[in-house]
Order: structure tokens, then sequence, then C-alpha cells
């Protein structure tokens, strides 16, 4: 099955196998969140970014070969709802942004700080700090060796425009700042965006609505 990265809560996962890392995606919880798991077809460890709702879902996504590690984007309680059962079920090491982690009522184990390298057997990913719609929000970016990398965005980067920063110039300047600096001039147009909500897109597709969104100040 060729991946769309369309998913709904309740629905079936959809996974996008590449070369050295599968990635599972399941949608939950009221507001629509996506989770993903990473699994490295090496060794068989596993992580997830943001346990956001609906933890016998994630559970049953994660299976008997449990995780190793689950990554918070940022501290806004719809990334977390589910995050102190799955680690409780797995005893996975819990990592977030070093700025946000105050923020999340499950203790962080791992902060994590702009450049960090978060592992998953045998795959590396890279942290980005993203400042504006939390302070301490964090992207992931997996450069996949075999082919384009591939960025877990959280709520920073979306189809259609950056994420909300409710109207506050500074920080939208500060988002949209970070995202054009450490995504979109560092990573090629094939790069695979994984937002935090809704359907996944490409840098390419949203790179000319850059001037846009700056226009638009959102």
């Amino acid at each position: 099955m060729t991946y769309s990265g369309a998913v709904r809560v309740g629905g079936p996962a959809d996974v996008h196998e590449l070369k050295d890392l599968m990635i599972s995606k399941v949608a939950v919880g009221p507001m629509d969140n996506n989770a993903y798991l990473l699994r490295c077809r090496a060794t068989g460890a596993q992580l997830l970014v943001d346990a956001a709702n609906d933890a016998e879902t994630l559970l049953t996504l994660i299976g008997d070969d449990g995780i190793t590690a689950v990554v918070t984007t940022h501290r806004h309680g719809d990334h977390w709802q589910a995050l102190a059962q799955v680690v409780a079920a797995t005893g996975a090491t819990t990592y977030a942004g070093a700025y946000d982690a105050e923020g999340i009522p499950v203790a962080t184990d791992v902060l994590v700080e702009d450049g960090d390298t978060i592992r998953v057997g045998e795959v590396e990913l890279t942290a980005r700090h993203l400042v504006g719609h939390t302070p301490g929000s964090i992207a992931l970016v997996y450069d996949d060796p075999h082919g384009h990398p591939h960025v877990f965005t959280g709520d920073c980067l979306f189809p259609g425009g950056v994420g909300n920063t409710w109207k506050d110039p500074e920080a939208f300047a500060s988002l949209l700042r970070d995202v054009e600096t450490k995504l979109f001039a560092a990573l090629p147009d094939e790069t695979w965006v994984y937002p935090g909500h809704g359907k996944d897109t490409t840098l390419g597709d949203e790179r000319p609505h850059l001037p846009e969104w700056r226009e638009r100040g959102w």
C-alpha cells in the first residue's frame, strides 16, 4: 500500500516503509492529534513521537516489542494526555525540549537542546528547537541516507502555515524565522513533513508560500 499520511481517529495506522525505518501514523483524541511510532528495521527498537491521547490505541500500535523512548514535541496538553499511561506500561525513557519540560506533568528523563541526537536502534534523529508556538517546541529530523529527509514538526509547521502563535507578532516572527532557517534553509524540497495534526506535506509544497505567510502574519 502506498503511504498517504491520511488517517482518522478510530481508523487504522498508515505506515510509511523506508529502507531503515518504519513510520506508523495514527490519529487519536478529540483534537485529531497525530502520533508516530518509529521502528528501526535493523534492530526492532521503537520510539513514539507524542503520546497524545488514547493510551489503548497507542499501546496496541506499539505491540509486544515495547518502546525505548517517547518524545513529546511540546508542552500543550493535547500532546501528552496518554504519556503517563504509556510510560507506566512500557518503561520508556521520556524526552522533551529543555524549555517545555516544566509544562509536561510527567517527568522528563532527557532534556533536549537544539542539535541533540536521539537514537532509535541504528537510526538517528536530530532535534531542532523551534520557538514561538511554545518556548521549547522541538522538531525531529531523520536524514534518510537512502533518500530524502523526514521531519516530525509537532505543531510548528503544517500544510498551509506555521503553528498558532495567537496573534502575537513576536512569537510569530520567532517561529517563522526558526522554521525558515532550521528547516527550509537546511533541508531540500523533497523533505517529508509529519505534523502534529492533519495531513502530511513536503517542504517543497510549502516553500513558495513563505512570503505569503510572512505578509499575513500567521
